[in-house]
């Protein structure tokens, strides 16, 4: 069953789920200078400030140096976020972190994720498709869990107490909450859904967590979540859990977005009220409020590995 199906399955009992999305066309009206769409003949257009964006040209102007130095950037970042990247990606600082990076790789350190994951946040959800961000820290730092969504893992590893704990609260939100198969803990389904969900930090080396901290990855991806408040103009929810995320959203526009702030997961701090912080919920009444009937998130998971991808 396809990932669309099994949503539309899910919706059948609209009254105890969350419901699946919206189409895009309902969910996102038109903002000028941003986003906007257009329908002819049942087929729907959607149009960017970064239909102007010539990444060719872009890429031509770049030196031999940074073309190699970030081919990362150009090959696997969706180009719904590139043209708003695009200064800090060859900003002195970034340069530096991605000269750092070339240098962990060719000395034989495994960094995690793997490079090619590094940016499918920006894959699984396009500009255009945000609803709510979901703010993590540092990327697993373990084999096999770390794949470019924060809080996610891939199967078979099981989800960590963290996200297990982000269960938790789901569950008393919406009692017939369905986790993923297998005590599992992929959460790309969510990011289809809309669901950025994005690290400080995007890499980080083996079994040393932090350890690619303060090298320059925080100033891209505060520029990622600048770029939601910026043009996100109709609004999102920003879900902030612990200081650090708290820290991320303090220039959000606390009219225009729903701010949701909470202690972190970890079973660290969970028990100082994160079972109880309702914000799943709250999510989906700040977006009904905003957008209407079925704009809502749906947030089971019981979606087979292999039709979820990663």
């Amino acid at each position: 069953m396809s990932l669309k199906r099994k949503a539309a399955a899910l919706a059948a009992d609209a009254s105890k789920k969350p419901k699946p999305n919206a189409t895009i066309t309902s969910f996102f009206a038109a903002i000028p200078g941003s986003t906007s769409t257009s329908t002819t003949n049942g087929t729907t257009t959607l149009t960017t400030a970064a239909a102007n964006f010539d990444k060719d040209a872009w890429v031509a102007k770049l030196s031999d140096e940074h073309k190699e130095l970030l081919k990362l950037e150009i090959d696997t970042l969706h180009e719904s976020w590139l043209p708003h990247l695009k200064d800090v990606l060859v900003s002195p600082r970034f340069l530096d972190l991605k000269r750092f990076l070339k240098k962990e790789l060719e000395s034989g350190k495994t960094v995690y994720p793997p490079m090619d994951h590094v940016y499918s946040w920006s894959r699984h959800t396009p500009l255009n498709t945000v609803k709510a961000v979901i703010l993590g820290q540092d990327p697993y730092h373990g084999p096999n869990q770390a794949h470019g969504l924060a809080f996610s893992v891939l199967p078979p590893t099981p989800a960590p107490p963290s996200l297990r704990n982000i269960y938790i609260a789901l569950k008393k939100d919406y009692p017939s909450f369905s986790p993923p198969p297998n005590k599992g803990g992929l959460l790309t389904p969510w990011a289809d859904r809309g669901v950025l969900l994005l690290n400080t930090c995007l890499t980080v080396r083996r079994g040393e967590a932090n350890s690619h901290a303060g090298k320059g990855w925080e100033l891209l991806t505060q520029k990622v979540i600048e770029t939601v408040a910026k043009v996100r103009t109709r609004g999102v929810v920003f879900l902030a859990w612990g200081k650090p995320a708290e820290q991320r959203v303090k220039g959000v526009d606390p009219e225009r977005h729903s701010i949701l702030k909470s202690v972190h997961p970890s079973p660290l701090s969970a028990s100082r009220g994160w079972f109880d912080c309702g914000h799943f919920k709250k999510t989906n009444e700040w977006l009904v409020k905003r957008y209407g009937e079925g704009s809502e998130i749906d947030w089971n998971l019981d979606v087979d590995p292999e039709e979820a991808g990663t």
